[in-house]
This record gives C-alpha cells, structure tokens and sequence, in this order.
C-alpha cells in the first residue's frame, strides 16, 4: 500500500477520532474539576447538614424509651452512631451538668454556655443560621483558634436537658483538593493511556480502510489485479469482498465494453468502406457507361437524321452500336458476377477435376480470336492433374487470364501456359510477351476498374474487371494469385490443392 503524504495525515479518520475523543476526555476532566470545584462543596456540606440531622433524628429516637440515657446500650449505640458520623456531642441537664458527652466534651460544655447567654468569644465571626425550628437550630461557625469550620446543632428536650451536635466540615476542604490532585493526575495518565489505545485500535480499521481506498483508486486506473485480501468478518471484510466483487465485474464489463467497441469501429470502417466503392463503384460504372452511350447515342441519332445515305456508312454507324453495345453488356456481365463473387454466399463447390482439360479447353474455344491475332498460344501439357477447386469458377480465371494476355500481346505474339507442381500444389501461369507492368501498379491491377493503360484498354473494350474477377475467385478459393514482370513480358499465376482434400493423397 502506498504510504499516506504526512501533510495529509490529520485529514484520516484515525487521526479525527483520536482527537475528537481526547478533546471528550479532556473537557470531561475539566468539566468534573469545575463541578468538584463549584458544587461538591456544596453537596458536601448539604450531605453533613443531612448527616448532623440524622444523629439528632437517631438520639431522639433512643432517649424516648431512655430519658436520662441510664442504660448502657443505648449510650454505646449513641456512641457509634457519632462515631460513623464524625460527630462529637453533649447532653446538659438544666442545671449545666453533663448528662451524655461523645469526644471533646469540654469544648461542647463551653459552646452550650454561650448559646445559652449569647456569648461568641471562641467564634471567629457570628455564626450564621443555616437551620431553624420550633426543634433545633442548626448554624455554621468558624473557631476563633483553630480557624475551623462547624455545624452545630442545639435544641432544647422535653425533658428539659439541652443537646449540642458538633460536625467538623474543614476535613471536607481537605479531601477535596486532594481529590482533586489525585483525579486531575488520573485523568491525564488517563488520556495518555487511552490517546494509544485508541490510536492502536483505529489503525487496525483505518489501515485496511486505506488499503481499500488504494484498491479503489487503482480500478479508477482500470487495474484490476490487485485484490482485497485480509480475511475479516466484519463490515470492512464485507466491503473488502464487495470491492473484490465488482473489480471483477468492471473488468469483464470493460473487457466486453473494449470488445463492443472495436467491434464498432470494424462496423464503422467497414462501413465507410462500403460507402467509399459505392461511390467509386458509381464513378467507375458512370465513366465506363459514359463513352459507350454517347457513341451509341451519337451514331443512332446520326442514323435517325439520315445523315449519310451511303449503305457502308450507314452498316459502319450500326457496327459501332452493336460494339459499344456489347462492351456494355460483357461489363454488366462481368459485374453481376464480382458483385455475386464479393457479396454473395460464399460457396465453394469443391470438386476433383482433371486441370489439364480445362485449360485445352478454354484454349481452344480462344483460338479464333488468337488466330485473328496471329497469336501462337503454346500450351505442351498432355498427362491429367488433378485438383480441388471449384471448376466452373477456375475456368473464369483461366479465360480472363488468356484474354488479359491477347489482349496485351506485343508484337512477337507469344503466350506460354504452363503447369507446375510442387508439395502437393499445383501453379499455372499464362505469360504474353510485352510490355512490364510498373512494379508499383502490380497491387493496383486487381482493383476494379484500375488501368495501367486507360487509352489501349478502351482500344480492345477493356473496363479493369476481369483481374478483379479473377482475385475474388482466388480469395474464395483461399489460395494466392499474382503477376511477375519477366525481361521479355508479364506472367499471371494461380495456385491449386492436387492433394485429397480427405485422404492428403494425389
């Protein structure tokens, strides 16, 4: 996993929970201090002004069965019960004398004598009141000494003797601030301890938390090998199994969107393919159709008008419509069958037949035209091979190669047909003497309506599309096709399987 920039460090999660937390533990270490500070003091003293009260509710309980407290029991119950309390007291008679006294027995008979004359020598300031009845009064005092503070509590009986509670309230102050010094020590040891703790807790969350921002941002960059893989069972395992899950899913969805889209752009060049030879398809075909048209066109009007009466003139004018007319009928021919060779079904009848008899064949059905041209066509093959094509289609590209070759013949008026075999394949060429074709126009020449020579090829009403018949026929076939300039002509070829499609044998 990448390590996280420093500067960035206080914007993780980590980092904002430990703090967030601390700052609790904090304001909740000051909060507890103010209110120690503020209100435990106060609760404090309410508690020992319940707690006073309580010892006089107690001894008035136990001096309504024992008056003058005689029985020893009762003066040990009395004794605990200001001993649990803290307090100190003493029970006068109406004579002054001392009847019942716990702890500091003497100071308490001095403080009776000034609440009974109204003295506070002792009393560092006046007493103040907190509590006051038809019962007792309870006040707070201050020791002129000792600095000290006391809740006192004095009340008259029914009996007629007087009772003085004395409760100490500065031992209170005192465990206060050490409370306080002991809680705000605990606290903050507090805090450290609970500022590692959290932290080594957040890293075992934030740290596969970063590890699956990491994996995330790498799908973002269409990388899909990294994968989540600590073995969790909580909602981090489960968001880990989640992100696994879909890396997964985007990058088949990817894989088959990329898929999709090459598909699309085949579809789309395809397309302009298309679109761009029907345009050229339309050109060609207009510009092949122009000449032709407007001859025929030319000499009908020129027979309709009765241009010339002459017989021969008028027998010249139908000869060149009859001409032009059957170049225009052999190029529609010949463009239904590219047309049905590029975009028909595609099938191949593949059969077994003898080559051999194919080409005397074709010869000899060309041997008029070669004769007109006093063309010598050798062809000296006379035993049988055998191959696998379909024969109708390769008797097509043997008859345009024968005619491509009368049709540019030289002057020495040769053309070779030859055969041979080699691994199982059979090449047959036909060579004219001539003139070469451009080395860089020997691509060209299988295009439809491509000429090298556009003024000898209208001459013989040529239009470019034999060879282009003769390529799609071979492209069906599977097999190659080709022309090679030779220092006396231009020989064309094609090749053939003579071996058992089934069995591999001749």
């Amino acid at each position: 996993m990448k390590d996280i920039d420093k500067n960035k460090m206080k914007h993780t999660i980590g980092y904002k929970m430990t703090v967030i937390i601390v700052a609790i533990m904090g304001l909740s270490l000051i909060a507890a201090s103010i209110f120690s500070s503020f209100f435990l003091s106060k609760y404090y003293k309410k508690t020992k002004q319940d707690s006073i009260k309580k010892v006089y509710n107690e001894f008035i309980k136990i001096i309504q069965d024992d008056e003058n407290l005689k029985d020893s029991d009762n003066i040990s119950t009395l004794n605990n019960i200001c001993e649990k309390a803290g307090a100190t007291m003493i029970v006068v008679d109406s004579a002054g004398d001392s009847v019942y006294d716990y702890g500091a027995g003497k100071m308490l008979a001095d403080r009776w004598r000034d609440m009974i004359f109204g003295s506070n020598i002792k009393q560092k300031e006046e007493p103040r009141v907190i509590e006051k009845n038809d019962k007792y009064t309870i006040q707070s005092t201050v020791d002129r000494f000792s600095a000290n503070q006391y809740y006192e509590l004095s009340g008259g009986l029914a009996s007629g003797n007087y009772v003085v509670i004395r409760m100490s309230v500065e031992s209170f102050r005192e465990s206060i601030a050490i409370a306080n010094k002991f809680y705000l020590g605990v606290g903050i040891s507090l805090i450290l301890v609970t500022t590692l703790i959290i932290i080594w807790i957040t890293r075992k969350y934030t740290q596969p938390l970063l590890q699956l921002a990491d994996i995330s941002k790498r799908m973002s960059e269409l990388d899909f090998n990294v994968k989540y893989e600590d073995d969790r069972d909580d909602e981090i395992g489960i968001l880990g199994e989640s992100m696994n899950e879909m890396s997964d899913k985007l990058e088949t969805a990817i894989s088959e969107l990329k898929s999709a889209n090459l598909q699309l752009h085949k579809d789309i060049a395809k397309k302009e393919e298309v679109d761009e030879m029907r345009k050229e398809f339309i050109s060609n075909v207009s510009h092949e159709l122009k000449t032709p048209i407007a001859l025929i066109q030319g000499y009908a009007e020129g027979l309709q008008e009765s241009i010339s009466d002459n017989p021969e003139d008028m027998d010249y004018y139908c000869d060149v419509i009859i001409d032009e007319a059957g170049k225009m009928n052999k190029m529609v021919k010949n463009l239904l069958t590219l047309n049905q060779l590029e975009f028909g079904d595609g099938s191949v009848n593949m059969e077994r037949f003898d080559i051999i008899s194919v080409i005397a064949g074709v010869i000899h059905s060309m041997q008029i035209k070669a004769n007109e041209k006093q063309v010598n066509i050798e062809f000296n093959q006379m035993e049988p091979i055998y191959v696998w094509a379909d024969e109708f289609q390769i008797e097509e590209v043997i008859t345009n190669y024968l005619s491509n070759a009368l049709n540019h013949v030289d002057e020495n008026r040769i053309i070779k047909v030859k055969i041979q075999e080699k691994n199982g394949i059979v090449r047959v060429s036909v060579f004219n003497t001539g003139k070469n074709i451009p080395e860089n126009e020997l691509d060209n020449i299988w295009i439809k309506f491509y000429k090298v020579d556009k003024a000898r090829t209208r001459a013989y009403g040529g239009n470019g599309i034999g060879l282009s018949i003769v390529k799609a026929i071979m492209d069906r076939h599977e097999k190659k096709c080709g022309a090679i300039n030779r220092p006396d002509g231009v020989e064309f070829w094609f090749e053939l399987d003579c071996k058992s499609l089934e069995k591999g044998t001749e």
